[in-house]
């Protein structure tokens, strides 16, 4: 993922594979309280929910460089940012997907159909 301009989805797919793998090796208190949110070569900068967290995640600034480096990143540094929205990842593994609505499966069949008509008008 050295290439930043690449694609943005792929990026952050694999930001939040890097931040599942990381997790498991936080100190337990701190697995829950925040998220790898980018890594910028060798500088990893983690959101939580809280000042009270962001104080203790610079006092685990040692361990999180520890974890990061055993799943195969190269962090030399750890930046935290305090974030008034959840830390927690978008995509958990433990939520159930709820039925899409026929009125959201309309909408995105007209979307698509609008897609292809203007596809097709310029070919």
């Amino acid at each position: 993922m050295a290439d930043k301009a690449g694609n943005p989805l792929r990026r952050a797919l694999w930001l939040d594979a890097m931040d599942r793998q990381l997790r498991p090796h936080l100190p337990p208190a701190l697995a829950n309280r925040c998220r790898l949110a980018n890594v910028d070569g060798e500088h990893l900068v983690f959101l939580v929910e809280s000042p009270v967290w962001h104080a203790k995640v610079r006092l685990a600034e040692d361990q999180l460089l520890d974890a990061a480096r055993s799943i195969g990143l190269k962090a030399t540094r750890v930046t935290v940012k305090t974030a008034t929205a959840s830390a927690h990842s978008p995509v958990r593994n433990d939520q159930r997907s709820t039925a899409v609505s026929e009125v959201t499966h309309k909408g995105l069949r007209d979307a698509l159909a609008a897609l292809q008509d203007v596809k097709s008008t310029k070919s």
